[in-house]
């Protein structure tokens, strides 16, 4: 069976339910987005040591879960569950407790760090989208908290990975 099925030729793409909607439209662009985020992580973790390696990983396993629920997939996955969004939160505050954050931060000081940065803005885009499509449709609450958590986490652990090599923009020179 090919990947080249030519049903999205005209603009229209299937969401998992079957239904066929336009490919611009916000819940096509919140799930690519996503999708995004989640290749991006893939390009990040090859930078990274092992432990953010497995714990991106996991990340990466629930944005398939997320993005599959916003493809109107929810029956074929386990949602996000608070309990995610928790597990998130615990690891935010594991590296807030290594890092002092006290002024802005000009991104790219590392290649593991800068990727991260990245991925961060991406996961904040997607957010973004997920909000707006809340407007449009029904969306559960714990999708957005979810990518909020999410960019907490890759902005705290690219502070992490930055160590000593951080450059930092105080605010009397902005």
């Amino acid at each position: 069976m090919s990947i080249t099925t030519k049903t999205g030729d005209s603009g229209e793409t299937s969401l998992a339910n079957g239904e066929r909607v336009r490919k611009d439209c916000t819940r096509v662009q919140s799930y690519g987005t996503v999708d995004e985020l989640n290749s991006f992580l893939g390009l990040a973790k090859h930078y990274l040591p092992d432990y953010e390696r497995e714990l991106v990983e996991s990340i990466q396993k629930d944005l398939f879960r997320l993005a599959a629920e916003l493809a109107k997939g929810e029956k074929f996955v386990k949602v996000i569950s608070e309990e995610d969004i928790e597990r998130l939160t615990n690891f935010v505050h594991q590296y807030e407790s290594k890092v002092q954050l006290n002024s802005f931060v000009v991104p790219g000081e590392t290649i593991a760090s800068a990727h991260l940065d990245v991925c961060r803005t991406i996961a904040r885009r997607a957010e973004r989208l997920v909000v707006t499509l809340a407007h449009e449709e029904e969306v559960r609450q714990e999708n957005i908290k979810y990518l909020n958590r999410v960019s907490d986490l890759l902005y705290i652990m690219a502070r992490y990975l930055e160590g000593s090599h951080i450059k930092r923009i105080r605010g009397s020179e902005l």
